[in-house]
C-alpha cells in the first residue's frame, strides 16, 4: 500500500515541476548582474531629483528588495569616488569637464556600474566631481 501512495505521489509531484532549463533561464528583464557604463551628464536646472541613497526599510519581509537599490547606489559612487580621487592625486585636479571624466576615469578604469533599478539613472556633477544618481523622469499625467 505505501509503495502505490509513493508512487502516486512521485506521478502527481513530476507534474507539477518545470523543467531544468525553465528553472535557471534568466528573466530578460532581470537588472541583478548587468553592468553599464551609461552615465549622463548632470543638469542641475533639468529638475531631475537627486537619490539620497538612504535606505529605508518599511516592510521586514521585503525589506532586503528595498535595501539592494540605495546600497548599489552607494558602492557605485564610493568606486567613482575612489577613482576620482586617484586622479586628482596624480594629475593635481579634477577631470575639467564631461568628455574628459568618461574618458579617464570611467573608459581608462574599465569601470562597470550595476544597472540601477527603477529606471535610475548615474550622472556626473562636474562642478562638484561626483557622481549622482537621479530618479527616473516622471511622466506627466494626461
Amino acid at each position: 500500500m505505501s509503495s502505490r501512495l509513493g508512487l502516486i505521489l512521485l506521478v502527481l509531484a513530476s507534474g507539477c515541476m518545470q523543467a531544468l532549463e525553465d528553472q535557471v533561464k534568466k528573466d530578460p528583464n532581470n537588472i541583478v548582474g548587468k553592468k553599464t557604463q551609461d552615465i549622463g551628464e548632470f543638469d542641475p536646472n533639468a529638475g531631475a531629483a537627486v537619490s539620497d541613497s538612504k535606505v529605508e526599510v518599511t516592510n521586514p519581509i521585503t525589506g532586503p528588495l528595498e535595501a539592494y537599490g540605495p546600497m548599489v547606489e552607494r558602492i557605485s559612487k564610493t568606486h567613482v569616488e575612489h577613482a576620482l580621487n586617484l586622479f586628482n592625486a596624480t594629475e593635481g585636479r579634477y577631470p575639467e569637464s564631461y568628455d574628459e571624466f568618461m574618458e579617464k576615469i570611467i573608459k581608462a578604469n574599465n569601470i562597470q556600474l550595476p544597472v540601477l533599478p527603477g529606471g535610475k539613472k548615474y550622472q556626473y556633477d562636474v562642478p562638484n566631481h561626483q557622481l549622482v544618481v537621479v530618479d527616473a523622469p516622471v511622466e506627466p499625467a494626461p
